[in-house]
């Protein structure tokens, strides 16, 4: 292989670029991954459930009755509509990737260049510094930096690299900057398998998404089984292969609660495209859950509650035997830590000296200070409190506590004290009394002094200040110390991680808000984790929602945005599992009751359609900003049951007169569909109370398509018009059935499924 040798300023030339990209010597597309329009097609046609209907429809079209193949439609629409808004929900995405996307800095020709990190090539010259992720092996040519190489080591400390040390794929730049040449792309790249997957990817904490694989579980293995007994039993009574195989069929649809998985996923999608309006980047689906069940939210300061720009406000001279205005200038000059704090010093002092550069130690996080030793002699620029703990430098500290502070000195003596402020984010004073409001408990987290931090919590309306200098804790993170305070001081990256998950520890759901490579083992650690696109790549990648606009004020809106889904998912699921739950109690029931199964698929499709799958897609997409109360499975069986218990008496109850009465199958089933609609009526009326406009007319509207399909279509759906004795007869139930709905809801409320805090 032909290796080239560019000069770092000059790098390689459009010949030389055009080359590698012949060969294939080019770097990986790190893009975040979404589902190509083909997966999503595949993903949502063959589902278990779709695969089930569609087994069970062949077997309908075997014996000839076709009508009741209308519960196929309902499965095709359901599928059509998920994959829909799927679509829609990627080509978001993928126009927001695109703008959040990493770049690479590349010398070429003699001039800087951004290009996408796909592009760069094998011998490129590379760009590194503070924030930016290492997107391939390079050799560093010029400049010293120190790398995080914990996504693929696990070891957390930072490790200095010079001129001639290899700078890893997949590791994080913590702070200084250097020049350096590619030496590996693609899946030569020593963390191929990581840059493959573009970020870091970790468990997702989904209540929703755990209930629904319990729920699929649970009725796949009990579902087969049940069906081929149930078909036996059935054929055993008549002896007919027709009704025993449409009994069968109508038993099983009625236990499948596919509506429920594309209900889920089409509310998810549309969440997603939602914020994508707000210029919001979603980069795991059901982070938007996890966000909304959050009840402590930790914010990094800089970056977060501030813009991360600071200016110089003033100089504290404190040894007028040194120029320090010539030493600053000569220290931005060859310091290239990319820190607010050195963005403004740079900004101030920018005229050029005749310095000697011997050394760089560049800043480092951990360490709170950066050096750089000239001919002329060894200049510090760091935290006053870490250089000099002396009582005088105490009092400055005291004095000057309204900015941030940061010493110059020499080896031996303190040369001025440089008093820079924040800029406060506009609307995070707002942002902050929401999340106080919407019950969520504020941790303020920062490297900053303790004085710097709670003028800053101040300025943005924190009133009930406990705040603790974790410099002076040695100790580990417990319990005790994270429930105690709510402002940080002094915090290293690596006791970051250690606050989130002393947190997590303590029953809580957290998420984390930063900007800058010190807080990405925070945001991984999360349970869900936001990062500002302004930030550093390493927070961008890993994690879930990325703020485009870096618009602290967006935040609330994802809360309302997730806590609309949660409790639209919720009340329309229940819905789903009240059908699951009288269904497979049914059919249980009929393997020893020897008489017909009183439904056929068409007259389910029909109740399903209307009490079910209609009101569910419409109320889920209601706006609802409820707190979140409780678990996702224990709301929705308590809701569900009732109705499914009710359904189930109901069929009993006509059952039983029909043994009585000797009523043909015709009657049976008419009544046990009509008392089936009204209690899903009764439960559709209980989960629009209060009703509002949009509800009233869904209500009413359902309400006469049903009436006109059991009088006008009533042969279509193998319905007939009852008699005055037997309308009487539901009236009655209908009847009962409100006083025993509210009986079993009032026993699952209080007794079954009560609520503790």
């Amino acid at each position: 292989m032909i290796r080239y040798n560019p000069k770092i300023e000059e790098g390689l030339n459009q010949n030389q670029v055009n080359y590698r990209i012949k060969n294939g010597d080019y770097n990986y597309n790190s893009d975040v991954k979404t589902k190509t329009i083909g997966q999503i097609i595949f993903y949502n046609v063959f589902t278990l459930f779709n695969i089930l209907n569609l087994c069970l429809g062949l077997l309908i079209f075997w014996v000839g009755s076709y009508k009741n193949l209308l519960f196929l439609g309902v499965v095709i629409c359901n599928t059509l509509i998920s994959i829909i808004q799927e679509i829609r929900s990627k080509r978001a995405i993928d126009k927001l990737s695109i703008i959040s996307s990493v770049n690479a800095n590349v010398i070429r020709e003699g001039k800087s260049k951004i290009i996408k990190i796909e592009e760069v090539v094998l011998d490129d010259i590379i760009i590194y510094k503070r924030g930016n992720q290492i997107i391939a092996d390079s050799i560093i040519k010029e400049g010293t930096v120190e790398v995080n190489e914990s996504l693929l080591s696990g070891e957390e400390n930072s490790i200095t690299k010079k001129v001639g040390d290899m700078l890893y794929s997949g590791s994080f730049v913590v702070s200084g900057k250097c020049t350096a040449k590619v030496e590996k792309v693609a899946i030569n790249n020593y963390a191929s398998k990581i840059t493959s997957e573009a970020k870091y990817v970790k468990k997702v904490n989904s209540e929703i998404m755990n209930t629904l694989k319990k729920i699929i579980k649970i009725i796949s293995i009990i579902i087969i089984p049940l069906g081929i007994i149930l078909f036996l039993r059935q054929y055993n009574i008549d002896k007919s292969i027709t009704d025993a195989v449409v009994n069968t069929v109508a038993a099983i649809i009625g236990m499948i609660p596919e509506g429920l998985v594309l209900l889920t996923s089409t509310v998810l999608a549309v969440s997603v495209l939602r914020l994508s309006k707000r210029k919001v980047l979603v980069q795991q689906l059901y982070c938007i859950e996890t966000l909304a069940r959050v009840d402590t939210i930790c914010l990094d300061k800089t970056g977060t509650l501030t813009e991360g720009i600071m200016e110089v406000e003033d100089i504290v001279v404190l040894n007028d035997k040194y120029d320090y205005k010539k030493i600053l200038c000569a220290m931005s000059r060859e310091l290239s830590d990319d820190t607010p704090t050195m963005d403004a010093i740079s900004r101030k002092f920018n005229k050029k000296t005749d310095f000697k550069c011997l050394e760089i130690e560049p800043f480092s996080s951990n360490k709170k200070y950066s050096s750089v030793t000239f001919k002329e002699g060894k200049y510090i620029l760091g935290a006053p409190d870490v250089l000099d703990n002396s009582d005088e430098m105490k009092e400055l500290i005291e004095k000057y506590s309204d900015n941030r502070l940061v010493l110059l000195k020499s080896k031996k003596d303190n040369i001025a004290l440089i008093l820079l402020k924040d800029k406060i984010r506009f609307k995070a004073s707002n942002t902050l009394n929401y999340l106080r409001k919407e019950g969520l408990d504020i941790k303020i987290i920062s490297g900053d002094n303790e004085k710097v931090i709670t003028r800053i919590a101040k300025r943005v309306g924190f009133n009930d200040i406990r705040c603790i200098d974790m410099s002076k804790n040695h100790t580990n993170m417990n319990h005790q110390i994270v429930e105690n305070y709510n402002i940080f001081a002094r915090v290293s990256p690596e006791q970051k991680k250690d606050l989130i998950k002393a947190l997590k520890n303590n029953g809580h759901t957290v998420a984390m808000t930063g900007d800058g490579v010190n807080d990405v083992l925070a945001l991984k650690e999360a349970d869900c984790s936001i990062a500002m696109a302004s930030g550093s790549d390493a927070a961008r990648n890993v994690s879930e929602i990325v703020l485009l606009n870096s618009d602290f004020d967006a935040i609330p809106k994802i809360v309302e945005e997730g806590r609309r889904t949660i409790n639209n998912i919720e009340r329309s699921s229940s819905l789903f599992l009240t059908k699951t739950i009288y269904a497979t109690l049914l059919a249980i029931i009929f393997l020893f009751v020897p008489m017909d199964y009183p439904f056929q698929p068409i007259q389910l499709s029909l109740v399903s359609t209307i009490t079910i799958g209609i009101p569910a897609f419409i109320l889920a997409l209601e706006p609802n900003h409820e707190r979140i109360k409780g678990n996702f499975f224990r709301n929705v069986l308590k809701k569900s049951l009732p109705g499914g218990l009710t359904i189930v008496m109901n069929v009993i109850s006509v059952m039983i007169v029909a043994k009585i009465f000797n009523l043909s199958e015709e009657i049976i089933s008419t009544m046990a569909v009509i008392l089936v609609a009204i209690t899903g009526f009764i439960l559709l009326y209980k989960i629009c109370y209060k009703f509002n406009i949009l509800r009233k007319i869904l209500y009413i509207v359902l309400i006469i398509i049903f009436l006109s399909c059991i009088i006008g279509l009533h042969q279509v759906f193998e319905l007939v018009l009852l008699k005055p004795i037997f309308i009487i007869f539901i009236v009655l139930v209908s009847i009962l059935d409100v006083g025993l709905f509210n009986f079993i809801s009032d026993i699952c409320e209080k007794r079954i499924f009560k609520y503790k805090k």
